[in-house]
């Protein structure tokens, strides 16, 4: 339990760190960062977030389609945002899968602190073998 906790608690602290950064731009040096893979993760899903409060989205999904490559969009128009590679993106899902508790597929909503305010999503997993997905619904 503790964990998951502090994995909840690590991307709060993400986001608050990094706030006055252009997301997109942050998400796209990680395509190279692989040193601490969970590190990684908590950063994408933290800058996914806000990215997703400063372009006002409705959801940010993240999947692996047929072929195995990662794929994200963000619903508002149709724009792919900077995927991370395979070890991330697995460990993304993996992180998302310990705070909510998903094990398969389902969704829950998620309250995310930054700074001194908080937004609420919808985490949507569906976790099947070679087309796991991720959505953050925002509300």
């Amino acid at each position: 339990m503790n964990t998951i906790r502090n994995l909840h608690l690590r991307v709060q602290e993400m986001c608050d760190c990094y706030t006055t950064t252009d997301p997109l731009q942050e998400m796209s040096k990680l395509v190279r960062e692989e040193e601490d893979l969970q590190e990684s993760a908590v950063k994408w899903l933290a800058l996914a977030i806000l990215h997703g409060i400063n372009s006002n989205a409705k959801k940010i999904a993240i999947q692996r389609d047929d072929d195995g490559q990662i794929v994200v969009k963000a619903k508002y128009h149709t724009t792919e945002l900077p995927a991370p590679n395979e070890k991330i993106a697995d460990t993304v899902m993996e992180i998302m899968r310990e705070i909510t508790h998903i094990e398969d597929k389902g969704s829950l909503p998620l309250s995310i602190g930054i700074q001194n305010s908080s937004i609420d999503l919808e985490a949507k997993l569906k976790l099947k073998e070679g087309e796991d997905k991720l959505e953050l619904k925002f509300k």
